[in-house]
């Protein structure tokens, strides 16, 4: 089998304005879609995080992935390799998400090529990443502080006609009552069984406020996760880490630097998760000798895709690291194939992070994927499951022209509602 053709679609769907350590999400997220087509009539699917530079990263390529073998992933991953330049741990950058490009070619290929993989066979990915663990794969309710608007075509606008999870993703959630609010939707639409907040936004005091009254609301059986985008110092994360003991099933990324984390770690009983300072598996070796975090948090966009993802699981039960997913803002591809890698990894300790329930737009045919008791099924029949919707890639690639959007930015986006703000890489 050889591929025969490469298409690169960005794309653009509707985004609430959710804040977060970095500023604010524009009224549209970026996605990136990449197809391989064969010269046996097969296509197999991939997505990523869009940006000009991704785009640009993958079309570089396209001459040295036309002509390999879709099932040697690993000749294709070597020849990639030789083709774009190295890329240092550092490249990630400070926003809370992850700034480098080379990483995510590999994933959009990967994965796209072992959905050729497994229609090819007539099998699952997640046979071809060693088999079913489980068939429903949990994942988390991911709350954000926001402010009123619907995102998309209404920007900071509402659509008065919704009702249930529709006109909560609508409304402003920015205290401790609000937030509670969100949860109680979101957990009544999806059934989710733990729960996130992104955090990094407001003083801890008013956050951790927030994380009380969610305990207080969903009782000691929800797991409940706090996500200061490493915004805190070591001593204020352990300050407030030490007021969140006995609530938290888990604390995100408190501060920044392996280093960093360690000192917290050694001060806290509750675990610490990462996918700020351990993102790399150049990183691994301090992660194991620092012991800066208990669990790692993969994203197969961002280590190299779902074979890599599940190298990362591998080295996590070996060094005694509880592993799970970190998420953004994705269409169906991402989620499929997430449930695919969340279905075959051995070791999955926690409910996976999720976007999904934000985004209300779909590019898959059959619409939206469901949620039944915070889980998602995996996908039937084989590859990934999921099939293109034409039109709505079409509607969504019109809307990300119409959108004028090379990348994200999400200082811009909060300046227009508070002048002036700025980021900073630390700031309680």
């Amino acid at each position: 089998m050889r591929i025969t053709a490469m298409h690169i679609t960005p794309i653009a769907l509707g985004d609430p304005p959710l804040l977060n350590a970095a500023g604010l999400h524009a009224p549209y997220c970026l996605r990136t879609v990449v197809e391989l087509t064969t010269d046996q009539g097969l296509t197999g699917l991939a997505e990523v995080p869009g940006s000009v530079a991704v785009d640009q990263a993958l079309a570089a390529v396209r001459d040295t992935v036309i002509g390999s073998d879709p099932l040697n992933w690993h000749a294709l991953r070597a020849k990639l390799a030789g083709r774009c330049a190295p890329e240092a741990s550092v490249a990630r950058g400070d926003k809370p998400w992850d700034g480098r490009t080379r990483v995510q070619v590999y994933s959009a290929l990967d994965v796209a090529c072992l959905d050729l993989q497994g229609k090819a066979f007539g099998v699952p990915v997640a046979h071809l990443l060693g088999g079913v663990v489980r068939e429903r794969v949990p994942y988390s309710a991911y709350l954000f502080y926001k402010y009123e608007g619907a995102g998309g075509e209404l920007a900071f606008g509402t659509d008065p006609a919704a009702t249930g999870w529709a006109a909560a993703r609508q409304r402003a959630a920015l205290d401790p009552d609000g937030v509670v609010a969100q949860a109680e939707a979101m957990v009544a639409e999806f059934g989710f069984e733990s729960i996130k907040l992104k955090g990094g936004c407001f003083a801890p005091a008013q956050e951790v406020a927030a994380m009380r009254a969610l305990r207080r609301r969903f009782g000691p059986h929800v797991p409940l996760r706090l996500d200061p985008n490493a915004l805190w110092t070591v001593e204020t994360s352990i300050q407030w880490g030490r007021e969140l003991e006995g609530v938290l099933e888990y604390l995100e990324d408190p501060c920044r630097t392996q280093d960093g984390m360690a000192a917290v770690r050694r001060a806290l009983k509750t675990p610490l998760a990462t996918n700020m300072c351990t993102t790399s598996f150049d990183d691994l070796p301090g992660s194991a000798r620092l012991g800066s975090e208990d669990i790692i948090l993969t994203d197969h966009h961002f280590w190299g895709g779902l074979r890599s993802s599940m190298e990362l699981a591998a080295h996590c039960r070996t060094f005694g690291r509880g592993v799970s997913m970190h998420s953004n803002n994705h269409a169906g591809i991402s989620l499929a194939a997430m449930t695919h890698l969340g279905a075959a990894m051995p070791n999955l300790t926690y409910a996976l992070d999720t976007h999904y329930p934000w985004q209300w737009e779909e590019i898959i045919i059959g619409g939206r994927m469901k949620f039944d008791g915070g889980c998602v099924e995996l996908p039937r029949g084989p590859g990934l499951g999921v099939e293109l919707d034409r039109a709505a890639l079409a509607r969504a690639h019109a809307t990300y022209r119409r959108a004028g959007l090379a990348e994200r930015n999400d200082e811009i986006e909060m300046q227009k509602k508070v002048p002036g703000w700025k980021f900073a890489q630390t700031r309680w």
